[in-house]
């Protein structure tokens, strides 16, 4: 057999042109030794950093003892252990939980149960809304065409209705609430009756459709509709949830109490892991051989999980990324003053967003990643999102520090200089 080189797939291209070879809390270090304070956090997942000493320990230990027990062959303490404790941070009653590996797994087992406790087909979503990109999740995401380009035809029964991104619609927070909520009505009595409408699914703050919160009143208005038909509420907290935005659950602000949460990323600071979550009535409803998996509910990453349960309680990082997510807004609204190119500013937590707009207000996604490669330049690891990629969003662990936070607006303010000189 003739010798061959292989190499990774060309549509793999990286956001920041990083060689890590270690990291420590909120710095990744080269392997000449540069030091970047990393903003991206593995897109929302290393929680409490990279390398938390208790993490780590935790992983190590278990490696030690166990590294697999398939869940549905054998059980093990971690799984059992994790699972009782999930119940002090989850909405009373929401307390079944059924484990896999990523956010697409999840949502899809969202889906699969959504579809059979109702009897009913079809999902409603909303623009600019990111679930995965399995099949059934792609077919449920519309932050982008990429995610969606070139498979169809895709999965039937989803129907897709206006996110109140007030911003973009040139309105009020309020205005854009009344209007998506008015929108959605209109679904309801034109496009999926409502006896034939399994589930709504929504991300508190929009994730790669530009770090958009969803207001308060909004997810209030989805509880009321969802009661009112006897359609069920999830949550998508795969990238809110676990503090990200300064309360533990994404929802949590709202007031409301959803059917399913489904959560994944930060859960155990960057080893696979994601979960759903749902009452005994609504989990028994599923279909029998319907929840399963080799890798669901891994004892290493359950054990990871735990320890990161532990550091947000004992360190108090929800508390902590709510506190450092308003410094850091304010920090960023004042470089936006600065730079009329930077048309918004918004976020929850630490989950901000920055979006980058023409004099006309039409997307500018050249001048977005001009100001991105340069605070790579600069030491500051970020990334872009947004249907057009015009919004450079900043998602540091939650141990950031008051000082590491002045470091990255100050970063920033460099950066934006030098992209727009």
């Amino acid at each position: 057999m003739a010798e061959q080189s292989a190499a990774l797939s060309p549509l793999l291209k990286q956001a920041t042109p990083v060689l890590a070879a270690r990291g420590e809390g909120v710095y990744i270090y080269d392997e000449d030794d540069r030091r970047y304070l990393d903003f991206t956090a593995g897109i929302g997942v290393t929680s409490t950093g990279h390398c938390h000493p208790r993490v780590v320990e935790a992983a190590q230990r278990q490696v030690a003892t166990l590294v697999h027990g398939q869940y549905t062959t054998v059980m093990h303490r971690p799984l059992l252990q994790l699972t009782e404790r999930l119940g002090s941070v989850l909405p009373e009653g929401v307390d079944r939980l059924f484990y896999v590996n990523s956010g697409s797994e999840a949502v899809e087992a969202a889906l699969r149960l959504a579809r059979q406790a109702t009897g009913r087909q079809n999902a409603i979503v909303f623009q600019g809304g990111f679930h995965g990109r399995t099949m059934a999740a792609a077919s449920l995401t519309t932050s982008g065409t990429k995610i969606r380009a070139g498979i169809g035809p895709l999965m039937p029964g989803v129907v897709v209705s206006p996110f109140p991104y007030a911003y973009r619609l040139g309105m009020s927070e309020e205005e854009a609430t009344e209007f998506a909520l008015r929108e959605l009505d209109y679904q309801l009595a034109t496009v999926s009756y409502p006896q034939d409408t399994a589930a709504i699914f929504i991300e508190p703050v929009l994730g790669e459709g530009g770090y958009v919160p969803a207001p308060a009143a909004f997810l209030r208005g989805l509880r009321e509709r969802a009661d009112k038909h006897g359609i069920l509420l999830v949550v998508d907290e795969v990238q809110t949830g676990f503090g990200r935005t300064g309360s533990f659950w994404g929802h949590d602000a709202a007031g409301i109490r959803p059917d399913i949460i489904i959560t994944a990323k930060g859960l155990a600071s960057g080893f696979p892991l994601s979960a759903i979550a749902a009452s005994q009535t609504l989990m028994e409803k599923a279909w029998p051989g319907s929840q399963g998996g080799t890798y669901g509910g891994n004892a290493v990453s359950c054990a990871a999980a735990l320890a990161t349960l532990d550091v947000i309680e004992d360190e108090g990082l929800v508390a902590n990324a709510a506190e450092m997510g308003e410094r850091l807004q304010r920090g960023l609204a004042g470089v936006a003053a600065n730079h009329p190119v930077i048309g918004d500013v918004r976020g929850r937590g630490l989950m901000v967003g920055n979006e980058f707009t023409t004099p006309d207000g039409s997307p500018d996604a050249e001048g977005a990643t001009r100001a991105h490669k340069a605070a790579a330049e600069k030491g500051l690891l970020l990334l872009t999102c947004g249907p057009h990629g015009n919004v450079v969003r900043m998602i540091p662990p939650l141990i950031v520090t008051a000082d590491q936070i002045d470091e990255a607006v100050d970063l920033w303010s460099q950066a934006m200089k030098e992209a727009a000189a």
